[in-house]
């Protein structure tokens, strides 16, 4: 993700760090678990030493962006989640769909290999040639430390997505 590097007050400018490589080429909902891609950093900008250590984690967080949403159809207001009436309308920060301001993505996925440069993941949710923008270990000391609570609306919405 290039922009125009000009300072503005509140712009924040971001250069890729890599992309990712196989898994799905075209967006549909669920079953990603069993999804594997490879998050290929860029090599003229980071050596192998820049993953050391990473190999000690199971899962990392990928900021990744969502290149393909044409800008012109995000909403902020109300609508449905994944368009269903069923389910309620509600704003777009109650979404984790990729019509969001920024276009950002965050997936927490399982690292399987590295090779290299080469990050092999299983269940990311991004597309092959997606720009990568931030790779993190998960860490367990950053999940909630109470029990979590969402709507009955979210659960059903999100029993395939993984499965």
């Amino acid at each position: 993700m290039t922009t125009d590097a000009t300072p503005r007050p509140g712009r924040v400018v971001l250069e890729a760090i890599g992309r990712v490589v196989g898994g799905r080429s075209e967006a549909f909902e669920d079953h990603w678990s069993g999804v594997q891609a490879v998050v290929r950093l860029d090599a003229g900008r980071f050596t192998p030493s820049a993953v050391a250590g990473l190999e000690d984690f199971s899962h990392l967080q990928v900021v990744f962006h969502f290149d393909r949403i044409d800008p012109a159809t995000i909403s902020t207001g109300p609508r449905h989640p994944r368009g269903d009436p069923a389910w309620p309308p509600v704003g777009v920060f109650a979404h984790r769909g990729p019509r969001r301001p920024n276009r950002l993505g965050v997936s927490c996925c399982r690292l399987l290999a590295i090779e290299g440069l080469d990050l092999h993941v299983a269940g990311l949710d991004a597309l092959s040639g997606s720009p990568v923008l931030d790779v993190k270990p998960y860490l367990a000391e950053f999940a909630p430390r109470r029990p979590t609570a969402q709507p009955a609306w979210a659960t059903e919405l999100m029993s395939d997505y993984y499965g």
